[in-house]
């Protein structure tokens, strides 16, 4: 049981003097694109193999005077996701990658060499070169984490191991404080929403101190659902504790008792973890009445939702909460002022509670160092698509996207070239190459007709149809729309059908206009953030690319090669055998000739299925765009 702030101070020297014993730890990946790998697998064979050398041991063993030995932790997501399974061994800082079942008796055998495994180094896919050191991996190196510190350095269901990395001191110094000044520092900090909307945090949290209510709430926002988006999860699996700690020092803030953290619940292994983070907290006194001493009580319940992308809209979270349909209320009253049950509710994204207990610890001074002046701090983000390194990264605001995806990522996979960066997901927008140089804030973005968002970054090459990928995210936003409003509902529809029927090749010059005039619509009259940006990609990928939508209805061809209905289905004359194999396996009669002479395709009755293209041996049948 820790009652003060000094049996946090004693718990953590203890757990790191018991640490400092070990000769080796072993530390696996243990989030969800690493378990689904088989990372759970790999670490109980090593675990197997360790013991029946003799060379295994616990922290537990360590903390009760044992002698020194090889530890095994299950972490969080270490982040660079495409090359996993992961495994680091510390303190040497080795990076293992892509691990199977078959290296575990080798890598038993370098801890004990101190010789790396060379097969299982990281090789940059561009220039081939090697890397035994996870610092020295431009995947890493030029990243700045404080969201993401812990994820993949603790374990993520021991809460000494987090007090041990200065857990619940940022909590610590804030009861010490009146909480007020806990407000203000985190005004100071300018710590903006990381959820896409980039409130400032403070004002949240100050217009809600200032409500007089003898019950408020505190919520964690942990519903991610942007397609390609896993920064959240990845808090909430490998450092459920920083999430609580920061949910602790926002009710001392505001004065509020009860929290909630909305997850979806199709994230089981974060709701499984912050389970057991609830429970240790609790048991170590860091939930429930009079905390560290003080005069704060506080509980905390997890909610599971169901998955609906408007839930992640503030007032809609909160009517899910209550058990009714997650559907946006018309603000004001804005929920720091009449939220929950009628109550004042501060709601903050994971990320942006990820931020506090370090600001609370390190101070406001020490956060305004970091990033953009307007947009200080870090950013996480997905990053994925056409690029050599993809996975989970965090950078200092007014990182460029130059230095993103060609520092960090890589480049291009393969050395392609690069076309656009879609950020912020369906509710962000493309940027093209003349955005190289622009700053990844929230003020630089959003002047560029797109957003931050909640940390989406997918790269595309030319192989990708802008078109297409404009319909792939308006089809989305559409079928997540809740309906309420009208030009939401029935605006995304129409946007969506006018997408479909350019890619599908029967697009006209006024349907370019018509998308135009509707995005404006549905930006200007939707009832919440989320209908006001389902228009972005869009009207982004129309100010950026015209061309290649002029090609679509203009050409009726796909510069990429991508939409279906713009293909043709062709017989080289030159190659035919006259078979008629093709003829025979045609669904819808397309094919005409006679046998030993070529054949030909009717390209108004052609379907473009393909199966005369697989039939034909002679490979005479070919696609062309």
């Amino acid at each position: 049981m820790i009652r003060t702030a000094t049996d946090l101070k004693i718990l953590k020297d203890e757990f790191n003097q018991a640490v400092s014993k070990q000769s080796a730890s072993v530390l696996f990946c243990a989030g969800t694109g690493c378990m689904a790998s088989g990372a759970q697998e790999l670490h109980d064979l090593l675990k197997a193999e360790l013991e029946a050398r003799e060379l295994y041991v616990t922290v537990d063993f360590l903390l009760d005077d044992g002698c020194e030995g090889i530890t095994t932790v299950q972490s969080g997501c270490h982040g660079f996701c495409e090359m996993g399974p992961l495994v680091r061994i510390e303190p040497s800082g080795i990076l293992y990658t892509k691990v199977k079942a078959g290296d575990v008796k080798d890598i038993v055998d370098s801890l004990i060499t101190n010789q790396p495994v060379k097969r299982l180094l990281y090789h940059h896919p561009n220039t081939d070169e090697v890397f035994t050191k996870e610092s020295d991996i431009p995947f890493y190196k030029y990243q700045t984490r404080v969201a993401l510190a812990n994820c993949g350095r603790i374990d993520a269901e021991d809460i000494r191991s987090y007090i041990a990395h200065d857990g619940y001191l940022g909590l610590a110094n804030a009861l010490t404080m009146p909480p007020q000044d806990v407000v203000n520092e985190v005004l100071i900090s300018k710590l903006r929403g990381r959820g896409g909307g980039g409130f400032p945090t403070g004002r949240k949290w100050s217009i809600a101190a200032a409500v007089d209510s003898a019950k408020k709430y505190i919520i964690c926002n942990g519903d991610e659902g942007d397609p390609g988006a896993f920064m959240d999860r990845s808090v909430m699996e490998g450092d459920p504790h920083r999430v609580i700690e920061a949910m602790l020092i926002a009710g001392y803030a505001i004065g509020a008792n009860e929290g909630y953290i909305y997850v979806r619940a199709e994230y089981p292994l974060a709701v499984e973890r912050l389970r057991i983070a609830l429970k240790q907290a609790k048991e170590y006194g860091l939930l429930g009445e009079n905390i560290l001493g003080s005069e704060l009580s506080f509980e905390l319940k997890i909610k599971e939702g169901a998955g609906a992308f408007v839930c992640g809209e503030e007032s809609a979270l909160i009517a899910s909460i209550e058990g009714e349909r997650g559907m946006p209320r018309p603000k004001p009253p804005f929920p720091a002022v009449a939220g929950l049950w009628g109550k004042p509710t501060v709601i903050n994204n994971v990320e942006t509670l990820a931020n506090v207990p370090d600001i609370m610890r390190q101070g406001a001074k020490w956060f305004n160092q970091i990033g953009a002046k307007n947009s200080p701090g870090t950013k996480t983000f997905a990053l994925t698509g056409e690029v050599a390194n993809t996975g989970l990264i965090e950078v200092p605001m007014g990182k460029t996207m130059r230095e993103v995806v060609f520092d960090i990522g890589g480049g291009v996979r393969n050395n392609g070239t690069f076309k656009a960066v879609q950020i912020g997901g369906p509710s962000g927008g493309c940027l093209t190459e003349e955005h190289f140089d622009l700053a990844l804030d929230f003020d630089s973005v959003q002047a560029a007709g797109a957003m931050v968002g909640s940390g989406g970054l997918v790269v595309m090459d030319e192989s990708t149809c802008i078109v297409e990928v404009a319909r792939f995210f308006m089809n989305f936003t559409q079928n997540e729309s809740c309906g309420k409003c009208v030009l939401c509902r029935e605006g995304t529809r129409r946007m969506l059908e006018i997408l479909q029927k350019i890619v599908d090749g029967r697009g006209t010059l006024q349907d370019l206009d018509l998308l135009e005039e509707l995005g404006g619509s549905v930006k200007a009259g939707s009832l919440c953030g989320l209908g006001k940006t389902a228009p972005n990609p869009v009207l982004t990928t129309l100010k950026y690319f015209r061309d290649e939508y002029l090609a679509h209805v203009v050409d009726k061809k796909c510069p990429a090669g991508v939409c279906q209905a713009m293909k043709q289905i062709v017989i080289l004359e030159a190659q035919c055998k006259g078979c008629s194999k093709c003829a025979r396996v045609c669904p819808v009669k397309a094919i005409e000739g006679q046998i030993k002479n070529p054949y030909t395709i009717d390209q108004e009755k052609c379907i473009k299925c393909g199966a005369c293209v697989d039939a034909c041996k002679f490979k005479a049948i070919v696609e062309v765009a």
